[in-house]
């Protein structure tokens, strides 16, 4: 077994030259983290609800529309998903055959992720 030491730092060690000089050190935001990207996330959005426009699904992922934007593009594009237009809406709908991309994961298929996530 490794053993991993980590050295400890004085608590002032995170605050900035300014802080020190005052005393008024505050304390580093928490880093978060989720198991899934926010491909993933979108991908069992649109899973559920093939109509749901870029502003809901910023909203529901908790990103930009841009950002939205540009995974649905990599989405239709590496061929996960197919949008049909609607007027003025899209319909979307997720391809759930496609393998995941990481070689650890590559033996499973998006609608195997989405099945087990639901």
């Amino acid at each position: 077994m490794t053993m991993v030491y980590r050295a400890s730092m004085p608590s002032d060690a995170t605050a900035t030259p300014a802080d020190r000089s005052t005393g008024d050190a505050q304390p580093a935001p928490a880093r978060t983290w989720t198991f899934l990207t926010n491909h993933a996330h979108v991908l069992l959005c649109l899973s559920r609800d093939g109509e749901l426009t870029m502003r809901e699904l910023a909203q529901a992922v908790g990103i930009t529309e841009r950002a939205v934007q540009a995974i649905i593009a990599d989405l239709i594009d590496d061929g996960y998903l197919t949008r049909v237009k609607n007027g003025r809406r899209n319909t979307y709908t997720v391809h759930a055959h496609g393998r995941l991309r990481h070689p650890l994961e590559s033996a499973h298929t998006v609608g195997e992720l989405i099945t087990a996530l639901r």
